[in-house]
């Protein structure tokens, strides 16, 4: 008879279910969120399952990747449908759930989604750390002008390097406000220092990655770009057209809620990165209003690899 099995993951602990191919429950347990764990889990059991089911989440790739590895027949699944098919549940619990996803395995009610490979993973994660960075350091610089502007201190535009001494030159003879500015400004240079830090390891992945070098024979498309597609995409051969990578890139109609907002999908953070750029030129689209600006890869040209 043919088994299947769900798998609910929470950060410290994975609720486990094993149905039998009548929809009844065989097993059921709750163990640490390890792929050794749960791969000695389920060769306990003695026998092969058909399908076990693992909603997508933050552990989700890295227990997929093990457990694939192991010659288990894991299925990674896709989030909302997972949601969905549970609205109708009375009680939610991580128990509860994995006898949901067990179910959706047995009847297949599921659609699998791509597990990236490390690759990409680790392109997304580097890309992700450099925007971060990029973000704190813009919050500094502006707490900064705001804070200076409530006693008509107005910085006015300029550039990363000379933007310390004109705060300096302004909060000269004003103790208190000197010795914020010192605070801020040290925070301020270490942000800018691993910022730069970042944008030449992008560059430099971006060299030695054979599909982000081609991407970048279009004009105005740098480094942060041709690597955020190449790592969106990760293998081509999952789409069956051009016209399906679209899905990787931007939220589809139905995901958006009648009278809602659109929902915050993991591949805005594609989307931000591919439309927030001149499609020439390859700068912002959007101006700092503070008159300063972090001259990204792009604005400046990226250099030949």
């Amino acid at each position: 008879m043919d088994h299947y099995a769900g798998i609910d993951v929470s950060l410290e602990y994975s609720s486990i279910c094993v149905v039998d191919a009548t929809g009844q429950i065989v097993r059921e347990d709750k163990i640490a969120s390890e792929p050794e764990v749960l791969i000695a889990w389920f060769g306990s059991l003695g026998y092969a399952l058909t399908r076990i089911g693992l909603e997508a989440g933050p552990l989700s790739q890295w227990l997929y990747a093990a457990m694939k590895k192991a010659g288990l027949a894991v299925e990674l699944l896709e989030t909302r449908h997972v949601r969905d098919a549970f609205k109708a549940m009375p009680v939610k619990s991580d128990r509860n759930d994995a006898r949901g996803i067990a179910q959706l395995m047995r009847l297949g009610w599921f659609r699998p989604v791509h597990c990236k490979s490390i690759g990409a993973q680790e392109i997304r994660a580097e890309l992700t750390a450099r925007k971060l960075v990029e973000s704190k350091l813009r919050d500094i610089a502006n707490s900064l002008r705001g804070i200076l502007r409530g006693f008509g201190l107005k910085v006015g535009a300029t550039t990363e390097r000379s933007f310390p001494d004109r705060v300096r030159e302004l909060v000269k003879g004003h103790p208190v406000l000197e010795a914020i500015a010192e605070a801020l400004l040290s925070v301020h240079e270490v942000l800018l220092r691993e910022f730069n830090g970042f944008q030449k390891r992008v560059q430099s992945a971006a060299c030695s990655n054979v599909k982000a070098r081609l991407l970048m024979t279009t004009p105005g498309v740098g480094p942060v770009i041709s690597l955020t597609y190449a790592a969106a995409v990760d293998d081509p051969a999952r789409f069956k057209s051009s016209k399906k990578a679209g899905s990787a890139f931007r939220a589809d109609a139905e995901e958006v809620p009648v009278g809602g907002n659109r929902p915050q999908w993991p591949n805005q953070q594609n989307r931000r990165r591919l439309g927030s750029r001149h499609p020439l030129s390859g700068r912002p689209c959007d101006t700092d209003q503070t008159g300063q600006g972090l001259p990204g890869i792009e604005e400046l040209g990226h250099a030949p690899c």
